[in-house]
């Protein structure tokens, strides 16, 4: 019965798994039943009908018909509030093992009449309400707790609307093939970074230094005051501390190798994911070795989310199969 029961609501609802590109609320995507004001609304109803027909009340007939189209007319409203809907999924930043996914769900309006009090869940609990202009589109944001690093998929929101009147719920599920990368939880700060080790044969490397400005990276804790920008900071860009760039022979390389083997492999991945962060922070190139990859020397933001995107989609089971490495000849 309940394998039964499964199928039938998956059938009813169109529960087909993820669904790739833009989704479209036509009208059988749609589903609609009063509330629970709207029950205790259609009773008052029936007692006036009652009284009416007891009493032979013209005006009471009057009354209770009139209320009646009313709600009729809302069942309409509250359909056309989200029937038309392009549901399409937009990106969703990468987050830390213990933090919340912020998925972001892009909803246009085609229509030439506004939209009010659309909104979306994942658990029913939380929600994002937002109004929709005509001819535009709005971004609603939806919280997913990201407990484990990897590929994190949101599985099925409910896009629902209660407007006009709140008497009738109008739903729909949408299940967007969308994800969102979770990077490993970083380790405690303090943890010492791995020995330098010799340049390669030209002798050259990237590294910290002064000899020349290459640009502004975000301020983090223990940064020299003599390095933070603080014209950018008087004109209302928070704290940003300047970089430079030499040349050096030695190159900073983090590796598996490097942790004690005793360590899990979830608590090794952890202390890579710190050494990523301070030897960002502290201006220094770096590069990564995992089993299967390896991440050619390099800094910067972008190569910071490169290393820590590899740490998060490790699979442990690599370690014993070959793979191409990035940057190896």
């Amino acid at each position: 019965m309940h394998s039964l029961a499964r199928s039938f609501s998956s059938w009813l609802f169109r529960l087909r798994g993820p669904e790739q590109g833009e989704i479209v609320l036509v009208q059988r995507r749609i589903f609609i039943l009063p509330t629970r004001s709207g029950l205790i609304f259609a009773l008052v109803l029936l007692l006036m009908l009652t009284g009416s027909i007891n009493y032979s009340l013209s005006l009471g007939f009057i009354l209770t018909f009139l209320l009646a189209s009313l709600a009729i007319s809302a069942i309409l409203h509250t359909f056309r509030n989200i029937a038309g809907l392009r549901i399409s999924a937009a990106r969703t930043a990468p987050v830390f093992a213990g933090e919340t996914a912020r998925f972001r769900v892009c909803l246009h309006n085609p229509a030439r009449a506004q939209r009010y009090a659309v909104a979306l869940t994942r658990d029913k609990r939380e929600a994002s309400v937002v109004d929709i202009p005509a001819a535009e589109s709005v971004v609603a944001v939806v919280g997913v707790p990201a407990p484990a690093r990897g590929l994190l998929r949101p599985g099925r929101f409910t896009l629902y609307t209660r407007f006009p009147v709140g008497l009738f719920y109008a739903w729909s599920y949408i299940d967007l093939d969308t994800h969102c990368v979770v990077y490993p939880r970083p380790a405690p700060q303090g943890l010492a970074l791995p020995p330098l080790k010799a340049g390669d044969a030209e002798g050259t490397g990237l590294a910290h230094g002064a000899d020349d400005f290459a640009g502004l990276r975000q301020y983090y804790p223990g940064d020299s005051p003599g390095r933070i920008a603080w014209k950018a900071a008087a004109r209302g860009q928070g704290l940003l501390t300047k970089q430079f760039v030499g040349r050096s022979s030695a190159e900073l390389w983090l590796a598996l190798d490097l942790l004690p083997p005793g360590l899990g492999i979830e608590e090794r991945l952890s202390r890579l994911a710190r050494w990523v962060l301070d030897a960002e922070a502290s201006g220094l190139a770096y590069g990564l070795e995992l089993p299967g990859t390896r991440i050619a020397f390099g800094m910067g933001e972008a190569h910071r989310e490169r290393c820590l995107e590899a740490l998060a989609l490790f699979d442990p089971g690599a370690a014993g199969r070959s793979a191409p490495r990035d940057g190896a000849p």
